[in-house]
C-alpha cells in the first residue's frame, strides 16, 4: 500500500524527523486558506498522487503570492498529471500540498529497503538528492552508498555518521542528519514499510536538515497491525479492478496485454505469464486466487478479469493440491454461465482429484479447450488469440 506525501510527512513528523510546515488542501479555497495560515513570502504547491517525477511534470511549483497560490492550485486540481511512474494516461490530481518554502544549500538521498539476501534492511544515501535515483546508481554508483541494518541491533550512532561523513555533509551537521536518518529507520521498521524514502534530504543554509519529500510503501500482509495506516489509503489511486479483487482476497494486478490468466499460487501465475510471452502472447493480468478458492472467488475473478475490454482469451493453469480440481472445475463451470463466457477459456489441471475435474469440464457442454501441460496450454491460448 502506497500513502500521498503529506501522510508520509505526518510519519516522519511522529518519529522526529523534521520536516517543513506543510497543509493538504483538496480544493482552490483550501489551499488559498492554508498558505494564509502557514504564512511567508514562498510557498510550494505540490501535487498529491502515487508517482515520482511530479515535479518534471509540473506538478510542483512556486508560488510567490497568495493570488498565485490560488491560480497554481486551480490549475492542478483535476490535471491528469504525467509522470515516467503514471504512464501516458497520468493521475489525475485531487489532493495538493501546500508547504512553506525552504532555504535549500544542498540536496541528498537517503531510503530504505529491505534486502532479502542478507536479510537485513539495506540503507541508502547519496549526496546527488533530487534526482531520479535509479539514474544515479546506473551511472555514477560510487555516489550511492549503502548500509546494512541488523533488525535486532537497529541503526547505530556509528553507521549513521559514516554515512552521512561519506555523502559529504558538513561536519556540523552531521549529528541531526544520522538523527534523521536514525529516525527514518525507526518509522520504517515500526510501520511495517517496505520502503521508505526522502528525496531530497536537504541541508538548509543554517545548516539544519530537513525532509523535502517523503515516500511510503507499505506491507499489504501487515495492515492488519496499523489501522492508522489504511485509514490513509486512497482508492482513487488505486486500480478500480485491483479494489475489486482485494475484496475476495484475490492477488490481481492489471497488465497490458490480451491474454487473461487465472492460476493458484504467486509462483506458478509468474510461470504462467512467462510461458505465454515465450510463445509470443502478451498476459493481461496476474491473478493468483489462493489455495481456498471457491466458486464465487472464481466467479468474481471472471468478472474482473473480463471487465478488461483487451482481453480475448483466458488461460486456466491450477496444480491441485491444497485446491482440488473439482471444486476449480464447479468454480469454473459456474463463472464461465454466469457471465455468459464469449472468450476461448483454456484450461490446464493437475493434481488432487484431477481426472474428476476434468470430466466435470467435458460433461459441461462449455467450449473449454483442455490441455495436458503449461506448454501446451499456452500455445493454444496464444494460436486462440492470433
Amino acid at each position: 500500500m502506497k500513502i500521498h506525501e503529506y501522510q508520509g510527512k505526518q510519519i516522519l513528523r511522529e518519529f522526529g524527523v523534521p520536516v517543513p510546515r506543510g497543509i493538504p488542501a483538496f480544493t482552490v479555497d483550501e489551499a488559498v486558506h492554508a498558505a494564509e495560515q502557514l504564512g511567508g513570502p514562498v510557498w510550494v504547491v505540490k501535487a498529491q498522487i502515487h508517482a515520482g517525477g511530479r515535479g518534471k511534470g509540473g506538478g510542483v511549483k512556486l508560488a510567490r503570492s497568495v493570488d498565485e497560490v490560488r491560480q497554481i492550485a486551480g490549475q492542478m486540481l483535476g490535471m491528469q498529471l504525467i509522470t515516467h511512474q503514471t504512464g501516458p494516461e497520468g493521475q489525475t490530481v485531487r489532493r495538493l500540498l501546500i508547504e512553506e518554502g525552504a532555504d535549500i544549500r544542498h540536496e541528498y538521498y537517503a531510503g530504505l529497503v529491505i534486502d532479502r539476501a542478507s536479510q537485513k534492511v539495506a540503507l541508502m544515501a547519496s549526496s546527488e538528492g533530487g534526482m531520479d535515483i535509479e539514474e544515479v546508481a546506473a551511472h555514477t554508483p560510487e555516489k550511492l552508498h549503502k548500509v546494512w541494518v541488523d533488525p535486532l541491533v537497529g541503526l547505530e550512532d556509528v553507521d549513521a555518521l559514516s554515512l552521512c561523513e561519506k555523502i559529504g555533509l558538513p561536519v556540523a551537521s552531521r549529528a541531526e542528519a544520522a538523527r534523521a536518518l536514525q529516525s527514518l529507520y525507526k518509522a520504517f521498521w515500526e510501520k511495517d514499510a517496505s520502503l521508505a524514502e526522502i528525496n531530497p534530504l536537504i541541508l538548509q543554509g543554517d545548516g539544519g536538515i530537513k525532509a523535502l519529500d517523503a515516500k511510503f510503501n507499505f506491507d499489504d500482509n501487515a495492515l492488519f497491525r496499523h489501522p492508522e495506516l489504511v485509514a490513509m489509503r486512497d482508492l482513487d489511486e488505486e486500480d478500480p479492478a485491483e479494489i475489486e479483487a482485494s475484496k475476495y482476497d484475490l492477488s490481481y494486478i492489471q497488465l497490458d496485454g490480451n491474454i487473461a490468466c487465472l492460476v493458484n499460487g504467486a509462483g506458478l501465475a509468474m510461470a504462467t505469464m512467462d510461458t505465454i510471452k515465450l510463445f509470443g502472447g502478451d498476459p493481461a493480468n496476474f491473478l493468483d486466487v489462493g489455495g481456498g478458492a471457491t466458486a464465487e472467488k472464481v466467479t468474481a475473478a471472471f468478472k474482473i478479469m473480463l471487465h478488461n475490454p483487451q482481453v480475448k482469451a483466458i488461460l486456466v493453469n491450477i496444480f491441485g493440491g491444497i485446491m482440488r480440481c473439482d471444486v476449480i472445475a464447479e468454480g469454473l463451470i459456474a463463472a464461465s454461465r454466469a457471465v455468459g463466457l464469449k472468450v476461448p477459456l483454456v484450461v490446464r489441471m493437475k493434481g488432487t482429484n484431477e481426472d474428476l475435474g476434468k470430466s466435470m469440464l467435458a460433461e459441461s457442454g462449455l467450449p473449454i479447450i483442455s490441455a495436458e501441460t503449461l506448454a501446451d496450454a499456452a500455445r493454444q491460448v496464444v494460436a486462440a488469440v492470433a
